[in-house]
């Protein structure tokens, strides 16, 4: 992903919390010289490894998981708010853009077989979005047939890239005109992208 300076992202709590915050991701490895991609919710250890390690899931009828031999490189990326950026929103003449915020994760996915380790995993997938007591509702005979007919994996992070392109390179007057055209737009999408041009701040 290419980044600009002005957009970089490198603080690791803050990638951490960001692929917490957005954890469905798309995951992508190349399998017989093709692109292979898989959308998926993805559950971030960070105390495993130095930059943390990923866990998922797919369904076993998924060829994907056989890229993931422990060693083919796989690319996770993790996509947070967006919005349309319009040049009349600016003091000076500009050109239309794109507002967002990206992480990417880097490394190389490993197949985890031990059915204790499958069904750790699942109970925090489901945890981590159904609350403490989500998996337990979960019939036992259920869970065993779920577990067969899934491959879980682990990706401990090589590498972390994060971009948030908001407007920091823009002088303060026309950030002010960004936020005053997105909460004009008014979409979800766009107010979100209006909080987070406001609080990442740029040039004065």
């Amino acid at each position: 992903m290419y980044v600009p300076e002005a957009f970089a992202e490198r603080e690791l709590g803050a990638l951490h919390a960001f692929a917490r915050r957005h954890a469905f991701a798309l995951l992508v490895t190349a399998r017989d010289g093709a692109p292979c991609a898989t959308h998926l919710p993805l559950w971030l250890d960070p105390a495993a490894g130095p930059n943390g390690t990923l866990h998922g899931h797919v369904a076993r009828a998924n060829l994907h998981w056989r890229s993931f031999d422990g060693a083919a490189r796989a690319l996770a990326v993790f996509a947070g708010p967006h919005a349309y950026v319009s040049p009349r929103w600016y003091r000076k003449p500009g050109v239309p853009t794109w507002n967002y915020v990206a992480v990417h994760a880097e490394g190389v996915p490993r197949v985890v077989s031990d059915p204790e380790a499958v069904r750790a995993l699942l109970v925090r997938l489901t945890e981590a979005h159904d609350g403490a007591s989500g998996f337990d509702r979960i019939p036992g005979d259920l869970v065993e047939r779920l577990a067969n007919g899934i491959v879980a994996f682990e990706l401990p992070v090589e590498k972390w890239i994060g971009k948030k392109k908001l407007s920091q390179n823009k002088g303060a007057e026309d950030r002010a005109g960004v936020v005053a055209g997105l909460r004009a737009a008014g979409s979800p999408e766009a107010l979100a992208v209006a909080a987070l041009v406001e609080a990442a701040g740029g040039p004065a």
